[in-house]
């Protein structure tokens, strides 16, 4: 996109640069998680009785792994942003799965109030919904300000290549068929 206003310039530098600094920052919290989860599974298996894991060690480990997933995630949805200035839509729904997926798996049922019970499974259904919808009608929303800016032509081109399939469509379907 070719902006001619020097000031709108210098904002997309400072917001380019800024999502390679969040880019590096988050390779760091990604480095750092693998290290919290190996030092969460070697506290766990160290502590008596050895070498065992009970059921709420597994799910702390489990709570751990998936952060470092969703970072990861995060981290790919800065990367797909930067290569390609479109924000992907079915990446940041996978995420927020992700993230209240992990939620839901750390969740410690017997201290938790019915009202955030149903919060989570409300949240886990519109997300789940959401997801679906963007996947099964393959929908992705750019916010790349270009790429809503066609030349008119292309759109007649494209209008009038959809009623020539269809009106091709309509005439097979008019012809006899020979038996």
């Amino acid at each position: 996109m070719e902006v001619k206003d020097p000031l709108i310039k210098k904002f997309q530098l400072i917001i380019y640069w800024s999502v390679r600094v969040l880019a590096l920052l988050m390779v760091f919290v990604i480095i750092m998680g693998v290290v919290d989860v190996g030092w969460t599974v070697y506290q766990k298996l160290m502590a008596p009785p050895r070498f065992i894991l009970t059921i709420s060690d597994m799910l702390a480990t489990f709570g751990a792994f998936i952060a470092v997933l969703i970072a990861i995630e995060i981290f790919i949805n800065i990367v797909v942003y930067l290569q390609d200035d479109i924000l992907h839509v079915k990446i940041v729904m996978a995420t927020a799965l992700m993230a209240i997926s992990r939620k839901v798996i750390i969740l410690d049922l017997d201290n938790t109030e019915p009202a955030y019970l149903w919060g989570i499974a409300s949240v886990v259904l519109a997300v789940s919904i959401g997801y679906w919808l963007v996947v099964h009608y393959n929908l992705e929303f750019s916010t790349n300000i270009s790429a809503c800016n066609k030349s008119p032509d292309s759109t007649v081109d494209k209008e009038s290549q959809k009623e020539n399939v269809s009106s091709s469509s309509e005439e097979m379907d008019k012809k006899p068929v020979n038996k």
